[in-house]
């Protein structure tokens, strides 16, 4: 895979990875135009590497031969040279994008407000984590109170 491509495939993202594509364009409805805000992001990796063999280097299990290298061996010099440098490389990459809306812009000719969307699960969870700390520390402080009786 050339570089030019990785570049072109990251641009294709980038193009993507907005709000407008997740959650459309700002719209005017009776009088007021409400803008789409999120917070976008996006991740890429890639990875490439070659191996350079030396020609008198063994095989696997000291001298052995495998199957590729036998039928490699009755090949002519040249075709045996491009075997070599295609199995000697590789490389891999992968990516993604993420969306989430965040809030609301709405403009209407007295004001511009500002509407944060909340997200109703992360609530819930962060309610059930205080109940469950709540609950720990009362246990402790009634057993520090009270203590065990035998």
């Amino acid at each position: 895979m050339s570089l030019e491509r990785v570049f072109t495939i990251v641009e294709g993202m980038r193009q993507v990875a907005c709000a407008d594509a997740a959650f459309g364009r700002p719209e005017e409805i009776e009088g007021r135009v409400l803008i789409p805000v999120a917070a976008v992001s996006i991740g890429f990796g890639l990875g490439l590497g070659q191996v350079v063999r030396d020609e008198h280097e063994q095989g696997p299990d000291e001298g052995e031969m495998t199957p590729e290298d036998s039928q490699a061996a009755a090949k002519p010099e040249e075709e045996r040279s491009e075997d070599k440098a295609r199995e000697a490389e590789g490389g891999g990459g992968g990516g993604g994008v993420r969306s989430r809306p965040i809030a609301v812009i709405e403009v209407t000719p007295e004001a511009t407000v500002i509407r944060p969307i909340v997200d109703e699960g992360k609530v819930l969870l962060a309610s059930v984590a205080l109940m469950a700390w709540i609950v720990f520390w009362l246990g402790l402080t009634l057993r520090a109170i009270f203590g065990r009786r035998a």
